[in-house]
């Protein structure tokens, strides 16, 4: 290999678009970053976005993400970075948001002259100028009638790996041909941002990649195609206008003439197709079979590794961006971090030394006392309030203090268990956890995780790991093209940080009460739905 190398990852994401350079060991060796309030104030975004009047439409302006990456790639030229030794790229956009392109925009895109910025060669090339992006949540009627026409949430879960959701593209697409029909009309290419960003490099419409494109409602999960049925309830001559899609590894082709003359890439540069932040991530983490990625932060989120998928109601269910018969499961729990702060000030005088301390002198199991604790209205599953159960199952107003602080922590751990589980995921004897966000600097928390889900837990750094996992992920895609190596042969994975593992009896311990766990929040979902 050729020891100069180097591989780009780019990640447009919500408030500002990243790039990061790898060399050939993937060690880091650019960075730089566009914020798009700050460095482009002319549009006017607040957090990189317009929030419309009736707070629930929110968009992005197309010409800002252009006009992001014509200034990185004018600063890293500046700073005198060597394009030429770029052998791949790749990159990712935030999910679920939708780009326009108008009528006769692939021949503009084919021929862009170098003397100019992007985002003067393609300023009339969109017909929609806001993109809705996957903070705009006001699709519920298109989400009811997309449901509708297949038969039912669980139906739409089982072919598109989740039900219907306000921010997945199909269900924005639909409501654009519902409220914009003449612009749905002059548009020849929908792309989402991921696509759209790769069609800037190659000079042509990129295919969406499989694993972003488990993000819309649209694309059947199992046979890696457009499902017909769903397409139709959307929008009429959809199937055209999305145009193909590819594995998540694909080569795409070379980067365009237009960055050879402009910024001196090599014409031999190949760009492996960009995907979604969230399987960008599972790369950047270097997730492997079996592993569980949790990031406990204001919401905790879990990222899964899984082989035969069952979609539910609660989570989504993605084509895995690393290997594409696979696939990755994502998990969003609302009560993270807030909740845990509110219990340590309610029960261990908003110390979080007191709060481990309680943790470590109280039992596993709790002595069978559970509790489910959602301060907002909790998406997995939809509930809202504190609800306290003693060993018999009978509800209960309060716990003492330090068997609250213990089923809070408990409770956490164990819906993340059963909802995965559900989702299809098993727990290998190879498998681990790896940790990251604010939570996981408190080893007794960690304790809890690790007891509960019978694994050994690791932590991880993930700054920026969407971007990271884009350099790695063009490193993986151009080794493709020459052996069949797989992922974690391109991508020997750090040794990251053992904190602790599982005690030797935890396991008796949990299976009855992530039983019992289950039982109660049937209960507790029975008694919401009665109120």
């Amino acid at each position: 290999m050729d020891s100069a190398a180097h591989y780009l990852g780019f990640d447009f994401s919500t408030q500002q678009l990243k790039v990061i350079a790898v060399n050939e060991q993937l060690h880091v060796v650019y960075e730089d970053n566009v914020q798009f309030d700050k460095d482009l104030p002319e549009f006017g975004t607040q957090g990189g976005v317009h929030v419309h009047e009736d707070k629930l439409t929110v968009t992005s302006p197309v010409l800002m993400w252009l006009k992001a990456l014509d200034c990185i790639l004018d600063r890293m030229k500046a700073s005198g970075f060597n394009f030429s030794k770029i052998k791949a790229l790749s990159g990712t956009g935030q999910q679920h948001g939708s780009v326009y392109w108008r009528t006769a925009s692939r021949e503009v895109l084919n021929h862009l002259p170098a003397e100019q910025p992007l985002h003067i060669a393609l300023q009339t090339c969109f017909s929609i100028s806001d993109s809705p992006i996957w903070m705009d949540s006001s699709t519920r009627a298109e989400c009811h009638h997309l449901e509708k026409s297949i038969g039912g949430a669980q139906v739409l879960a089982n072919i598109t790996g989740s039900r219907a959701y306000e921010r997945f593209t199909g269900n924005q697409i639909a409501k654009v041909y519902k409220q914009k029909p003449k612009e749905y009309s002059q548009c020849e290419r929908i792309s989402l941002v991921s696509s759209f960003a790769a069609s800037l490099f190659i000079g042509d419409y990129a295919p969406i990649d499989y694993s972003d494109g488990s993000g819309m409602n649209l694309l059947d999960i199992h046979k890696k195609t457009w499902d017909e049925t769903c397409l139709n309830a959307c929008a009429p001559g959809l199937k055209e206008k999305l145009g193909s899609v590819v594995p998540s590894s694909s080569v795409l082709g070379n980067v365009s003439s237009y960055h050879v003359q402009r910024y001196g890439f090599s014409p031999h540069c190949s760009v492996v197709a960009f995907t979604g932040d969230n399987p960008a991530s599972l790369a950047g983490m270097r997730l492997e079979e079996g592993d569980i990625a949790v990031s406990l932060g204001t919401s905790d989120t879990l990222f899964l590794w899984i082989k035969d998928p069952t979609p539910a109601l609660e989570g989504h269910i993605f084509i895995n961006p690393v290997h594409f018969e696979d696939y990755m499961a994502l998990l969003c729990f609302k009560n993270g971090s807030l909740m845990r702060e509110k219990i340590r000030d309610n029960c261990s005088s908003a110390s979080w030394e007191e709060f481990s301390n309680i943790l470590r002198s109280t039992p596993p199991g709790n002595n069978g006392h559970i509790g489910f604790f959602f301060d907002v209205m909790e998406i997995t599953p939809q509930v809202v309030g504190i609800h306290r159960f003693n060993a018999k199952n009978q509800k209960v107003s309060e716990f003492p203090q330090d068997v609250e602080v213990r089923a809070l922590i408990e409770g956490q751990f164990m819906a993340k268990r059963i909802y995965a589980e559900r989702l299809g995921y098993k727990i290998l004897p190879q498998t681990k956890i790896l940790a990251t966000g604010g939570a996981s600097c408190n080893q007794d928390i960690l304790q809890v995780l690790s007891d509960i889900f019978n694994a050994p837990v690791h932590t991880i750094a993930t700054a920026n790991s969407a971007c990271l996992g884009c350099a790695y992920r063009a490193a993986h895609g151009l080794a493709l093209q020459s052996s069949a190596s797989t992922f974690a042969d391109i991508v020997k994975a750090p040794q990251n940080k053992l904190v602790v593992t599982p005690r030797p009896e935890a396991d008796k311990v949990y299976q009855p009460l992530l039983k019992r766990y289950a039982e109660c929040e049937s209960e507790v979902i029975r008694a919401s739905k009665i109120l």
